[in-house]
């Protein structure tokens, strides 16, 4: 029988991932200094950590800092190949995208984070582009269709780290605010977004819900100028529709 790793290795494995997990947040290099600060562990144990991570790939030490190593997109293409979720909903986000002229998208939730892990442009493409491998809030945009299902405990986590906060259109909210959207979220079954991550961006979401389980979120955003009041019921009974294809299609 075999028997469990002391409890030193289990830590030392989740130092180093709350390590690799600030790599995989900065967008530049970080001094060895910062990345103990935003792991907040000790500069010894953090250069202990980084050197086996240089070593396997999953870091790299350039002049200014320490970044996220190649083999971290070895992992991520390794996902995207295996997972059943972006398989089965990639002809639907095909049909969502030429159906709604809007670019339509696959979430998956990360923690208190959500990762793109599908896209399909529509005719009309957004002005930025956002990667696959993205990640990004959960209490903003599409990220309110999975965070409006997330156990109570994860949720009161979540609204503590989030609130209070400003939206980029300005709209200042307060843990109160967040927690009943959510929660109207939750009743609707869908979330509708007017300029919360991105200016001037329309965003409908949907959960896709298997059983008790919520699998992912799917969504459409366009910009607001070409989006009226009267596309919101359109767009988001297509984004409802088309969540509930992927998981009945789901094993």
């Amino acid at each position: 029988m075999a028997t469990a790793p002391p409890a030193s290795a289990m830590r030392s494995l989740d130092r180093a991932f709350d390590v690799l997990g600030v790599l995989e947040d900065t967008r530049q290099p970080l001094r060895l200094s910062e990345v103990a600060r935003r792991a907040n562990l000790h500069v010894a144990t953090v250069q202990r950590i980084l050197n086996v991570l240089i070593e396997r790939g999953y870091a790299a030490k350039e002049d200014t800092g320490y970044v996220a190593g190649p083999a971290a997109v070895a992992t991520a293409h390794a996902f995207l190949v295996n997972n059943r979720l972006s398989q089965i909903a990639l002809p639907v986000l095909q049909e969502l995208a030429a159906t709604t002229s809007q670019t339509a998208s696959l979430y998956v939730r990360v923690g208190l984070a959500r990762v793109l892990i599908a896209r399909v442009q529509g005719r009309n493409p957004l002005r930025y582009q956002l990667p696959i491998g993205e990640k990004l809030p959960l209490h903003l945009g599409a990220g309110k269709a999975l965070a409006a299902w997330l156990p109570d405990t994860e949720l009161d986590t979540l609204i503590e780290q989030a609130a209070p906060f400003t939206r980029i259109s300005g709209e200042h909210l307060t843990a109160d605010d967040l927690r009943a959207d959510l929660q109207q979220v939750q009743h609707d079954g869908y979330a509708l977004s007017l300029s919360e991550r991105a200016l001037n961006v329309t965003a409908v979401s949907a959960p896709i819900r298997h059983g008790e389980d919520v699998l992912g979120a799917l969504s459409i955003t366009g910009s607001s100028g070409e989006l009226t009041d009267d596309d919101h019921t359109r767009l988001i009974n297509e984004v409802r529709r088309a969540a509930d294809a992927v998981a009945a299609r789901c094993p």
